[in-house]
């Protein structure tokens, strides 16, 4: 079958080229140079699979993606069309949970405050003054293996623990040994540090929104290392200017183009010309999803400029054990599929 591998680095296609060398693996910049009789495709967070890529791709049978969750994939067009899709659940559980707390930890002691500060030469303790964890009540939003890590790490800590999972029901218990699961509701109210580990899904999408965040405790500190879309983007900047949000820990947003350059330039360059052609006949309105993208894109911008925010661009996964994971479990689900035995 012809394998075809989507935005990988040097030492990844090293390692299957030599794993999957059998198979003669193909390694392409971007989705658009996947060439069409493709069998397999394996990708990462950033490349959405759907029926237009598929259109083209008539000879897709597996996608394959290096990555805990399947969100840019739209699973049930690929499962219509009789494509598996399959990913490398588990691998980066550890190393998520860990970065969860490198965020918290950075946010609790102003670190970027820290480092803004330091380079100007004058400072008082007082303006770079924070905060201690033991005590503290975590509440968790999301309990599968990266949440439960993020229990162990926090009761080192010494912190109270309440959680949330949004696929929770009555069959659940109230308690566990280390921690009580509570109403979404409970948690917002009681928790001072919220974390997010859940799936975004349509019921997720925006779960901290405008609304939500007025339930919360004043000055509560939010850390995500899950989805962006998990948060109202605008609601979240307007309640750190209010002070409802306390500080915030960032792994990833709602809109990460804001990460790239080219991308930042593109919309820029579109603004500026619209700007100046304003009330030209020629100068049609933006497309709703664009106008979208720009406000985004906007916000993420003023998101990241507040000083309450340290931000990491999606790099929770990124350690040496939980990429060799991937890798392993990635070569496992083609070696399987190749065999025809049953992926994960």
């Amino acid at each position: 079958m012809k394998v075809c591998f989507v935005a990988t680095e040097s030492d990844t296609r090293e390692f299957f080229s030599e794993r999957l060398a059998h198979c003669a693996p193909i390694f392409v910049r971007g989705l658009e140079d996947v060439p069409a009789d493709t069998e397999i495709v394996s990708v990462f967070i950033d490349h959405r699979v759907g029926g237009e890529f598929l259109d083209a791709h008539p000879a897709v049978r597996l996608i394959a993606t290096r990555s805990s969750g399947v969100d840019h994939i739209d699973v049930e067009t690929c499962r219509a069309r009789g494509v598996a899709v399959v990913c490398a659940g588990g691998s980066d559980g550890n190393s998520v949970a860990e970065h969860t707390f490198a965020l918290l930890l950075a946010v609790a002691r102003r670190m970027r405050n820290s480092t803004e500060l330091r380079q100007h030469g004058d400072f008082s303790h007082a303006e770079l003054r924070g905060f201690e964890l033991r005590g503290k009540t975590l509440g968790l939003i999301g309990v599968g293996r990266i949440g439960a890590r993020v229990v162990e790490l926090a009761l080192a800590f010494g912190m109270k623990i309440l959680a949330y999972d949004p696929k929770t029901d009555d069959s659940w218990p109230a308690q566990e040994e280390n921690f009580r699961y509570a109403s979404l509701e409970t948690v917002l109210a009681e928790a001072e540090i919220l974390s997010l580990h859940a799936a975004l899904t349509e019921e997720t999408h925006h779960l901290l929104n405008a609304k939500t965040l007025a339930k919360c405790q004043s000055g509560v500190v939010i850390i995500n290392t899950a989805r962006g879309a998990l948060i109202d983007t605008p609601a979240l900047v307007q309640a750190l200017e209010s002070g409802q949000v306390g500080g915030v820990g960032l792994d990833v947003l709602e809109d990460e183009r804001v990460l790239r350059t080219d991308a930042k330039n593109v919309l820029a360059s579109e603004i500026a010309s619209r700007v100046h052609n304003a009330g030209g006949a020629g100068n049609r309105p933006l497309p709703l999803d664009r106008q979208r993208q720009i406000e985004r894109l906007f916000f993420n911008n003023a998101l990241l400029a507040r000083p309450e925010v340290v931000f990491t661009p999606h790099i929770a996964f990124n350690t040496t054990e939980a990429i060799d994971a991937v890798r392993e479990g990635v070569a496992k689900n083609i070696e399987d599929f190749l065999v025809g035995r049953a992926v994960a």
